[in-house]
């Protein structure tokens, strides 16, 4: 039985933990060889890949916000698997500031840098590879938030960089289809999504602003990637995805 990804080659960054690790997975599942990067979680690396199958993935360290680590990640994806299909644009940061004059600006250059600067430098070095070894087709999915279509008053450089990612997504989009180039570019904006990273006090209170009633999980990001990476959406472009339990309805 053929399945949805059979064939195509991922890289999913911040793919060892948490939402990335919920897409891997997903696409492993389908059929898709994954590379999985991540800065500071190595051992969840190496782990990842262990779970997954080492013919299937690879984990290769990167600081997305770093030109040179992500002309070393396409290398390493050509080396193993020979082609990119897709880049899942995962890695991010958070950070709270409810006084946004106290915000410093070390804090926001982080954030924009890690959350946004590093999308344009994957959709850079991803179309190139697309382009080099994949006929110029593929699918390009820019993972945002809830906070990039409504902003979170206490998460300026957040909402910021995430609001950026949505409109980045949609000049990028608009660029390639316009040149005639078969790479699509999509976003998908999570709601809040139960992880490791959400403390266990927290999540009754967030619990209650989800209209459904309970927090998403990461393969419910990981299952709307599978489409948008498969050939089922090839006329999906530039669209904004958003998976939140309806809180933004």
């Amino acid at each position: 039985m053929t399945k949805r990804l059979d064939g195509k080659v991922a890289i999913i960054t911040g793919g060892v933990a948490g939402i990335g690790l919920g897409i891997a997975e997903c696409y492993v599942r389908e059929g898709a060889k994954v590379v999985l990067t991540a800065n500071h979680n190595v051992d969840g690396g190496h782990a990842a890949v262990a779970k997954l199958g080492d013919d299937v993935s690879l984990f290769v360290q990167q600081d997305v916000a770093k030109e040179a680590d992500w002309q070393k990640v396409i290398d390493a994806t050509i080396d193993k698997f020979g082609k990119l299909d897709i880049l899942v644009n995962n890695a991010g940061i958070g950070g709270m500031s409810p006084i946004i004059e106290d915000l410093s600006l070390a804090d926001w250059q982080r954030t924009i840098d890690v959350n946004l600067t590093a999308n344009f430098l994957g959709e850079k070095y991803g179309i190139k590879a697309m382009q080099k070894t994949n006929d110029a087709k593929g699918s390009i999915i820019n993972v945002s938030s809830v906070a990039g279509l409504v902003g979170l008053p206490t998460a300026p450089a957040y909402s910021a960089s995430k609001g950026g990612t949505r409109m980045l997504t949609h000049a990028t989009a608009l660029n390639l289809a316009h040149r005639g180039i078969d790479i699509r570019v999509n976003s998908v904006h999570p709601g809040w999504i139960d992880t490791a990273i959400v403390p266990a006090e927290a999540k009754e209170q967030l619990t209650k602003t989800v209209p459904v009633g309970h927090m998403g999980e990461p393969k419910d990001i990981g299952e709307i990637c599978v489409y948008l990476g498969s050939d089922e959406s090839k006329f999906a472009n530039g669209a904004e995805f958003t998976v939140d339990g309806a809180q933004r309805a």
